[in-house]
């Protein structure tokens, strides 16, 4: 069986979640219910960029491989053969950290 890809259209970006802290600062361990999900990520795909009126297209500024900063409700969770993944706005996206 091949693996499903998934390439986003637009100027919409495909980002894996950071996987939460398991503990606190203070080691303490947290429960599956009690972890706040993480609000950075891995870019894995982008699309082809906003179509302008002109006709052409504005390249993206994330690329693949980009590690970003997003908002909290940002995009829609999907889960692709176990993997749980986001498909985003490139405007959703707050920052690129290096």
């Amino acid at each position: 069986m091949s693996k499903l890809s998934i390439r986003p259209l637009g100027e919409k970006v495909l980002v894996k979640r950071l996987e939460a802290d398991d503990r606190t600062a203070g080691g303490i361990v947290l429960p599956d219910t009690a972890k706040e999900k993480p609000k950075r990520g891995t870019v894995l795909s982008v699309g082809d960029g906003k179509l302008l009126d002109t006709g052409k297209r504005q390249p993206l500024q994330v690329k693949k491989g980009d590690h970003v900063l997003f908002t909290s409700y940002a995009g829609t969770e999907v889960k692709v053969e176990g993997d749980e993944m986001i498909i985003m706005d490139e405007g959703d996206i707050l920052a690129v950290l290096d």
